[in-house]
């Protein structure tokens, strides 16, 4: 023990020595301490408590003669007394034990300084006779719950327990082996189990008070002597002798220190050994701390005779025999490193912090400075250990940036692999290690830190970086099967094609995938696959849009079922330079599903690429080699100009049959997405007829047009193409009124070949044919029209005018007969009004026209000539019944027609609707509608009674 090093780890409080309270004026017998407070016992019976700095407090008198033991108990404010008070009896013993509540205080006098005494027991009776008291110990249970323990000199112990204040308390007595002593007594809690240690000169004792009767066990034959014996944190009792210091468990004689000299003291203070110990040959007496976890001595003292040791208020008290007191306190955790820091002791730091549990971050700091001062011995192994050992408080990059520096790449290496064993690293650690073993070409190593499994199923390093450096360093088979691992599809297939190139085992990983990840998949890298797989993406495409490859139990053609599928609208931005592929997948597609939920934009983008005039076939480019045609030939610029024409040639007869078959294939679209029974068609018309115009596809655009009763620019379009065959064709079609058609263009027909500026006579002739025919235009407008054509002659319409001239002479002649024999009836009607004004009227009729019976008196004569009996007409009867109808419908008529003059909305459609608009007009004035105007109020009056006009 000699060789342990010796350290300053305590110092001494208050400024050294301190002396005990003058108030203390009798010789210390016992002393305690508990609570913040210390106790003394002296020989007169008084006992003082001294506070912070051994400060006196109070003292009283709680026996008449010498207090001989006293404990401050822990749990409770109380405080045990052992001493000698008055004989009450000649039999009865002096010897008496007293319980005192500290926190009660009994008024004295005008002192209030004597606490209350709650409890007195005679120690010794008659089963329990008196012997000398060597050891007292009190143990809290339960409260009020107290077991005191009592050693004698003829080597009983009398043990106590219960509630001293009510006076309820059990009494037993232990036999140690032999009759010596009891110097020693030490309680131990195991569970359930109580046990107590008890020590004399010749044995070592333990009895197990949990059994009854107790059982006793003798762990060792040699003991000590008083004062001696303390008790560990750890429940195990401690014994000094002259040869060393012994540690007993309940089994036994654990390990023991062989400290020479006699121990007049032995204590425990947070983990360290504390002993008093007579130096024989010096005479001296040195108070020692013992670090026995580290092996050192963590304070060394030379002291007078000591008469008690305490421990309070964190600091080890020497109660010394001239009444003075030394306290010793434990330096801060800060200090003691500092001190062996300065020493480069940096192991014996290690351990001590390890030892006094301190916190993960103090002892991190401590392995730092261990590192650093080995990292500048240029001893990196032993560094490392310790850098590593501060994984998870010190900052990695510090560690990393000094062997960095250092160029130790092994020990980088080292340290890296355990940041991400601990999970502590990042994506730039993850990068430096994977770096590190591609420098080192450590392949073995490689695969261990990427192909090991851990038990929780996930990565100990980031994936994405892993992959990027694996990559980066030609590793593409460890990045793939990280990415395959990690379930990170993506990546995995951008190795395969971007960096391999193999693209069949791509497409096979594809076909392996889920659906909703295949598709995801194939969105990402499909401008790839087209380019070099088309037919094998194609199919995949299918799959995954159509029923394709689904079970047969969730196989449906319904609409819902179809919309829970990919679309193929999702993946048409991988077509983006392959427009022939994606021609051949959407016209897969339609012929397999029918009814897709995204059928207009599918048919839509089938139109544009029908319908495009330069779009670039897959076959050009395998022709070319993927290089671009014209700089294809200028690299053949020494073969023949003959060749270079024929090859020209064909390739344009080529790409001419071509857009014609796509043509043809995009008319038949617009016929098939518009059905006859549909309102809509199954594609944007508006887009197909621009498409239609952007690459003058004049059949699309006059089915559209035709399709949207768009005629005008039907008719438009065959004039634009100077089709006069075509464009008589379709008037002939489309004009025809009773059909439903527009009869007004041949008008614009004639319009056209009227403004036409070239010889059309053959066709000026068939027109004018239909338009005599439907009488669509009056002469004047057609010669108009034509007159504009210099082109043109009167023979062209020589007998067009012939024939009209001669239909309106013989309607002119039927104009004329009509209006004289309108002119005679006006004349009769005129007539007869003049005579029923001036003549009379004879009446005779023989039979009434309502009843044809003959006529008698009473009878009514209508000025119609009608005769009724009177009785045969109603009451009030003013009409001829016979001719009422008749007149009555006439004036309703005349009401209408008066009515409907005010409906200018009315008489202005049937103007513009009618063939000719002058008749409406002529007809409203001939029904005296339009004449009836109001001159007002005027002076002038009118002669003869005639009624304005």
């Amino acid at each position: 023990m000699y060789q342990w090093r010796k350290f300053e780890f305590f110092e001494e409080k208050y400024g050294g020595k301190s002396a005990i309270p003058d108030e203390v004026t009798g010789k210390i017998e016992c002393c305690s301490s508990g609570r913040g407070k210390v106790v003394i016992g002296c020989d007169d019976g008084s006992v003082s408590l001294l506070d912070r700095g051994l400060k006196f407090n109070f003292s009283f008198q709680p026996h008449s003669s010498s207090v001989l033991f006293l404990q401050q108990l822990k749990q409770r404010n109380f405080l045990v007394t052992v001493g000698e008070d008055e004989q009450i009896s000649p039999q009865s013993s002096t010897m008496c034990l007293k319980v005192f509540d500290l926190d009660k205080m009994q008024p004295e006098g005008t002192s209030n300084t004597t606490p209350d005494c709650i409890g007195i027991l005679r120690i010794f009776t008659n089963q329990f006779p008196e012997a000398q008291i060597t050891s007292f110990l009190v143990m809290e249970e339960a409260p009020p719950i107290l077991l005191i323990a009592v050693g004698l000199s003829n080597g009983c112990i009398y043990c106590i327990k219960g509630d001293i204040a009510r006076e309820r308390i059990t009494r037993s007595k232990l036999q140690v082996e032999g009759a010596s002593a009891v110097t020693g007594l030490g309680f131990r809690v195991d569970g359930q189990a109580l046990q107590l240690f008890a020590v004399t000169p010749d044995s070592v004792s333990l009895f197990s008070l949990h059994n009854q009767p107790p059982r006793r066990q003798t762990l060792d034959q040699i003991g000590s002597n008083v004062n001696s014996v303390a008790m560990s944190d750890r429940s195990e009792l401690i014994v000094g002798r002259p040869e060393a210091v012994y540690f007993y468990e309940v089994d036994g004689r654990g390990p023991c220190w062989a400290f020479e000299g006699e121990k007049k003291f032995l204590g425990w203070f947070r983990g360290y050994l504390l002993c008093v110990i007579s130096d024989q040959r010096s005479g001296k007496d040195s108070f020692n701390v013992y670090d026995l976890k580290n092996r050192l001595i963590a304070h060394s003292l030379v002291v007078k005779e000591v008469s008690y040791m305490l421990c309070e208020w964190g600091n080890i008290i020497l109660v010394l025999a001239d009444k003075s007191a030394l306290c010793i306190g434990e330096k801060d955790m800060e200090s003691k490193l500092d001190m062996l820091f300065k020493k480069n002791l940096y192991t014996v730091a290690i351990n001590l912090v390890q030892s006094q549990q301190a916190d993960a971050a103090a002892t991190a700091e401590v392995l730092r400075k261990y590192g650093d001062h080995l990292y500048s011995k240029q001893d990196y192994d032993e560094a490392m250990a310790q850098y590593i050992s501060t994984i998870g408080h010190l900052e990695p990059s510090y560690v990393i940036q000094k062997f960095l520096d250092a160029q130790r790449i092994y020990n980088l290496t080292n340290y890296l692999e355990k940041l991400h064993e601990k999970g502590l690293a990042s994506k730039d650690h993850t990068t430096l290690l994977l770096n590190c073993y591609t420098k080192l070409k450590d392949v073995e190593k490689l695969n261990v830190f990427i192909k090991t499994e851990d038990g929780v199923g996930e990565h100990k390093f980031d994936v994405e970086t892993a992959i990027r450096v694996c990559r980066a360093a030609n590793y593409h088979e460890h990045a793939m099967y990280v990415a395959k691992k990690a379930g990170r599809h993506e990546l995995y297939l951008k190795i395969l094609l971007e960096d391999l190139a193999r693209y069949d085992e791509a497409l096979q990983y594809i076909r392996g995938l889920e659906p909703s990840q295949a598709g995801v998949t194939i969105k990402e890298y499909g401008k790839i696959l087209i380019e070099h797989k088309p037919v094998e993406t194609i199919e995949i495409l299918m799959r995954l849009c159509t029923e394709d490859g689904e079970p047969a139990n969730k196989r449906s053609s319904s609409s819902a079922y179809l919309s829970m599928l990919p679309s193929p609208v999702d993946f048409l931005n991988i077509f983006v330079h392959h427009p022939q592929s994606l021609m051949d997948f959407l016209e897969k597609y339609t012929d397999k599903v029918k009814d897709s939920p995204a059928q207009v934009e599918i048919h839509n983008t089938l139109l544009e690429l029908y319908l495009s005039n330069d779009l670039n076939f897959p076959s050009i480019s395998q022709a070319s080699n993927g290089i671009d045609p014209s700089l294809r030939a200028s690299s053949m610029r020494t073969k023949s100009e003959s060749n270079r024409k024929v090859s020209a040639g064909n390739k344009g007869t080529n790409l001419e049959k071509d857009r014609m078959e796509r043509c043809q294939k995009g008319l038949r679209l617009l016929k098939s997405a518009w059905p006859s029974d549909m309102e809509h068609p199954l594609y944007d018309v508006d887009l197909a007829i621009i498409l239609c115009e952007m690459n003058s596809f004049r059949e699309g655009l006059l089915y559209l047009y035709e399709k949207m009763k768009l005629y005008k620019e039907v008719i438009a379009c065959y004039m634009q193409a100077h089709d006069h065959e075509g464009l008589i064709a379709c008037c002939k079609r489309l004009g025809d009124s009773d059909k439903g058609g527009d009869a007004t263009l041949w008008a614009d027909l004639l319009k056209y070949f009227g403004e036409l500026g070239e010889d059309c006579s053959k066709e000026v002739k068939e027109v004018l044919t239909y338009i005599e025919r439907n009488d669509i235009l009056p002469p004047i407008i057609v010669i108009q029209t034509l007159s504009r054509n210099p082109c043109l002659t009167l023979s062209v319409i020589k007998d067009y005018i012939a024939r009209k001239l001669e239909q309106e002479s013989k309607l002119i002649e039927e104009d004329r007969r009509a209006i004289e024999k309108y002119q005679e009836d006006t004349l009769a009607m005129r007539k007869e009004i003049q005579d029923l004004r001036t003549n009379a009227r004879i009446f005779q009729l023989s039979k009434c026209t309502a009843c044809t019976f003959t006529l008698d008196l009473p009878a009514v004569h209508f000025m119609c000539m009608h005769s009724f009996h009177q009785r045969c007409l109603g009451d009030n009867e003013k009409e001829c019944p016979e001719c009422a109808p008749e007149y009555r419908s006439v004036l309703e008529m005349k009401r209408n027609l008066e009515q409907n003059s005010k409906d200018q909305d009315r008489f202005f459609q049937q103007v513009k609707s009618s063939k000719d608009g002058f008749s409406v007009i002529a007809e409203y004035f001939g029904k005296g509608i339009i004449s009836k105007t109001s001159n007002g109020t005027t002076g002038n009056t009118r002669s003869g009674g005639g009624s304005s006009q």
